[in-house]
Parts: structure tokens; sequence; C-alpha cells
């Protein structure tokens, strides 16, 4: 059965739903059975409203470039028919989802909330679960997972959700993104006609990985603890192996 995912990020004006923050860019990447499929959904939106120079100084978006830019109700319906249905992926989920069901709330009962309209993966929960006590924001998931965003200067919708595709993607699994179907496999095609080339291939210059070899002091109480274990079990067959 498909499994459509859409990975999700939004910019606003400010922090705080509450305080009648609005929402001024949404991207979205799609996913097909853990592959990227190059449809995505990218919308400026103007908030009419000012935007607070904090949130200014991160996303780097004005309100003289949003001049001319439609509202979200304007957006909406296109909106809801992409995501409607999918799983959404989104990093810090609970940031994102209040905003977007504050402005689906503000245009009437018509529109559902997301929680209604789709499952939700929040992944700062899931790297918070998976690597505890660390950092585990978007720029230092990229680094744990070798993922590029050098590109990633200031935040911009778009540009991050296709980012956190990449790190939903490494971080439960990676290589199920490749596509490579059992049905294919049994058939003898080869992995270069099914996606090879988006394998993430190590850096040339990455560091070997080191070889810890037992001491003199721990292999004599290795063959210490084999001769108590033989005397009552008899010759143990890992004596005959070749020590490195």
């Amino acid at each position: 059965m498909e499994k459509r995912q859409i990975v999700l990020d939004t910019e606003t004006t400010g922090l705080e739903v509450s305080q009648g923050h609005k929402i001024i860019e949404i991207g979205c990447v799609e996913l097909i059975n853990r592959r990227i499929t190059g449809r995505h959904f990218h919308q400026y939106i103007h908030p009419e409203r000012e935007i607070d120079e904090g949130a200014m100084q991160v996303h780097g978006i004005t309100l003289e470039f949003l001049a001319g830019k439609p509202n979200f109700g304007q957006i909406a319906a296109e909106f809801v028919d992409f995501i409607k249905g999918a799983e959404l992926i989104i990093h810090n989920a609970a940031f994102d989802v209040g905003f977007l069901d504050a402005e689906l709330h503000s245009l009437g009962d018509s529109h559902e909330t997301v929680g209604r309209m789709c499952e939700v993966i929040d992944t700062l929960q899931m790297a918070r679960h998976k690597h505890p006590g660390q950092r585990n924001n978007l720029d230092a998931l990229c680094q744990r997972y070798e993922i590029d965003n050098s590109s990633r200067t200031l935040h911009g919708a778009l540009l991050d959700a296709e980012i956190l595709a990449e790190v939903y993607l490494a971080m439960t699994g990676g290589q199920a993104s490749l596509g490579l179907s059992s049905e294919s496999v049994m058939a003898g095609q080869s992995a270069n006609a099914n996606g090879a080339n988006d394998i993430k291939r190590l850096p040339a210059n990455r560091k070997p990985t080191p070889v810890i070899r037992a001491t003199e002091e721990e292999l004599a109480r290795h063959d210490a603890r084999i001769a108590e274990l033989e005397q009552g079990a008899g010759s143990a067959l890992w004596r005959t192996s070749i020590r490195h």
C-alpha cells in the first residue's frame, strides 16, 4: 500500500500564536514510500500585521518582501488539498500545528484541524528519544547524520522541509528511501536502475574506525577464565581459533 508523507515547515511573524502572530511561509516536501518525489508546496503569505524584529533576524523575511503576496485564506484550499490524508513530519510539531490550526480556525468552521486531517510525527520528540541529553535542533541533527546544510544561512520553510526530509530518512533508516522494492530485486534488476544515485556515500577523508586490541594482561585473564570453564566442560572450541 502506498504511504504518503509530507515534511512540513513554517515561518511566522513571531513565536506566540496566542499573541496573534501569523504564518508568513509554508514549505512542504512529499515522500511516497520513503522516497522524495519532487512534488512540493511552497507559499509566501502576507500576514496582515507587523513581523517581530527577532523573527525577522531568524528567517530574513520582511513585510516589504511580502507585499502583494496572498493571505492565508487565499491559499488555504490548495494547502489543505496537498496535505489532507498524509502523514505529516514536522520538527517541533506543536509550534507549526498550533499556528496552522489558528489560521484554519480564523476561516470558520469549514476547515478541520490539522490533527483531524493528518497523523503528525514530531521529529524533535523522536530525536530526543533517540539521542537523550544531546542537542537535537535541525543543525545538530544534520551534523550527526552527515547531511549537508551549508546553504542554510537563514531559516526558510521549503529549505528546512527539504533538509528535514533527509534527516528523517536518515534517522529512521535512510536506505529505505532508495526505492529498491523486493519485486525489482527478485527480477534481477540492478541498483543503478532503481535509484543508486540517491545513495549517500561517506566522504573520502573520513577517519577510519579505530581498532582496539586486548592488552597482554587482558589476554592472560581471558585464558585463565577459559581454563576454569574447561575443567567442567572439556576442551573449548575457540581454543583452536587463530589469535590476531
